[in-house]
């Protein structure tokens, strides 16, 4: 962040007396010469890596290729010098633990995932894990594939700081501690389990903080520094004629809907419940713990709307209007604030060519409800269960498949303020954002027992995670945007700056 930006910050935020101050940092020092030429000389070793990577998927969703993404994990971090590197078992898909130990004075944690999301392969221009190099037009040249950007991509330039590091004949200057899971994308169910294991939560309490790899980078270039990120709760509904007494308990002609009732249409009604008419949670209970912005947070959030674009974010999402036609200010505020009740999918009978003239026996939906301070997992969906059985919908089964709270750092912290030097040290005025509005496990660092300072970090920029298409800038048209150079380098200055940061 630029002086000026820092004054304008603090001086719209002055009034309160909670204002949040963003603390002066320096630029501190960057990478020594002969990493950022050893980054230079083993491009193509480290997008070759990405490549095989890509091209094994890991998705827990679908129980596919876990093994061997555990397997590929360890390997991946034993060779970038966590020699210890070890499978931890969890009671769902393992763990991966490592440290390297550089004699530093500092220890920094760092978060990795190896399972990707699902994909329809039809609905992509480019086979989804061939991770091909393609033209994108107002972009430059990106890697297209599950897992580009979404995380595979922003861990493996990671990964390639550390072979840069060591190759250039240097130690990192921090100490390392590695957490990956393989959950992540189901909502870490077991990550919990794996992290308070006693020779995990010993090595994490060494750390400083903890951050995961991320492309922080808009189209534009400009780039964000986030200080938290919501919660999340990941469920399915599911309505039957067998639990609920009523209807069929197997699919039956739908000419029979004249005498009997249906299990689709009462899920319908018992997930119009859950939402007011303009779409805000209406779930009884839900949003009663949320903790509403403070002056110096509304503050982050003037500047922000001042600073990103409106246009660039309605064109990557292909959105012509924000929910209530509200102004781009309280958009953004609604993204970092608000709690929210999504239906990810909703499936009943039929669905292919043509009719069946079926009555469906049982109705699915699967939901995200996203968490903002203070709200909590076990509240959301104790809220949401209490909600159904007290409108008449307990027979609805409730099944959750995963979550965690939300987390919030603090400006001050130096996991931040090194991110800010890092960024400020390459000529970018980064905006200061409140909370991302996706979801990680981060609160299993940020909560007790460790405490930790918790985020993300990276240069670069990639887009449609969990979408068809997901990408990776690699050589990029603007010259705002890191490309995959720029993104390694990223990763060794914010080591360095880590090491420095008072």
């Amino acid at each position: 962040m630029t002086q000026h930006s820092r004054r304008r910050f603090l001086g719209t935020a002055a009034a309160s007396a909670a204002a949040l101050t963003l603390p002066r940092v320096a630029r501190g020092a960057g990478a020594p010469d002969a990493i950022v030429a050893e980054i230079g000389k083993r491009r193509a070793e480290s997008l070759a890596r990405l490549t095989a990577w890509i091209r094994e998927p890991a998705i827990a969703a679908e129980n596919r290729g876990m093994e061997a993404g555990c397997q590929t994990m360890l390997r991946l971090a034993r060779e970038a010098g966590f020699e210890d590197a070890a499978r931890v078992p969890t009671a769902g898909h393992p763990a991966v633990f490592g440290t390297l130990d550089a004699g530093a004075k500092r220890t920094l944690g760092v978060y990795f995932m190896y399972d990707v999301k699902q994909v329809d392969p039809a609905e992509w221009s480019s086979p989804p894990f061939e991770a091909a190099l393609v033209d994108k037009p107002g972009f430059g040249r990106v890697m297209m594939g599950r897992g580009a950007v979404n995380q595979k991509g922003p861990q493996a330039a990671f990964l390639a700081a550390l072979h840069a590091i060591r190759g250039a004949g240097h130690k990192p200057p921090v100490n390392l501690v590695l957490i990956a899971e393989g959950e992540e994308e189901i909502g870490s169910p077991h990550f919990t389990d794996a992290v308070r294991r006693p020779d995990v939560l010993a090595a994490l309490q060494r750390c400083s903080g903890v951050f995961m790899p991320f492309a922080a980078q808009d189209p534009d270039g400009t780039v964000t520094v986030n200080l938290g990120a919501k919660g999340v709760v990941e469920l399915e509904l599911v309505a039957s004629g067998a639990k609920w007494g009523r209807g069929p308990a197997l699919d039956v002609h739908s000419s029979n809907r004249a005498r009997l009732d249906s299990p689709s249409f009462h899920l319908v009604q018992a997930l119009a419940t859950l939402v007011t008419p303009d779409g805000d949670p209406a779930i009884d209970g839900f949003a009663h713990a949320v903790r509403r912005p403070t002056a110096a947070e509304r503050a982050l959030l003037d500047a922000a709307a001042a600073r990103l674009d409106e246009a660039t974010a309605r064109r990557m999402l292909q959105a012509p209007r924000w929910a209530r036609d509200v102004s781009w200010r309280d958009a953004l505020e609604r993204m970092a604030f608000a709690p929210t009740v999504n239906i990810e999918g909703l499936v009943a009978g039929y669905t292919g060519p043509g009719g069946k003239t079926v009555l469906p026996h049982r109705a699915t939906a699967k939901l995200d409800l996203r968490l903002v301070p203070d709200m909590t997992y076990d509240g959301a969906l104790a809220a949401l269960r209490s909600h159904l059985q007290k409108r008449g919908f307990g027979d609805v089964e409730v099944n959750p498949s995963g979550g965690y709270d939300p987390t919030t750092t603090a400006a001050d912290a130096p996991l931040i303020r090194a991110q800010l030097a890092v960024y400020e040290r390459a000529g970018l005025d980064p905006v200061v954002w409140p909370r991302l509005a996706g979801s990680y496990p981060g609160h299993v660092f940020t909560s007790q027992p460790l405490g930790l300072p918790a985020g993300h970090f990276g240069l670069g920029h990639g887009g449609g995670a969990h979408a068809p298409n997901e990408y990776l800038v690699i050589e990029p048209a603007n010259p705002r945007l890191a490309g995959w150079d720029g993104a390694v380098r990223s990763y060794v200055d914010y080591l360095f700056a880590l090491a420095t940061i008072g």
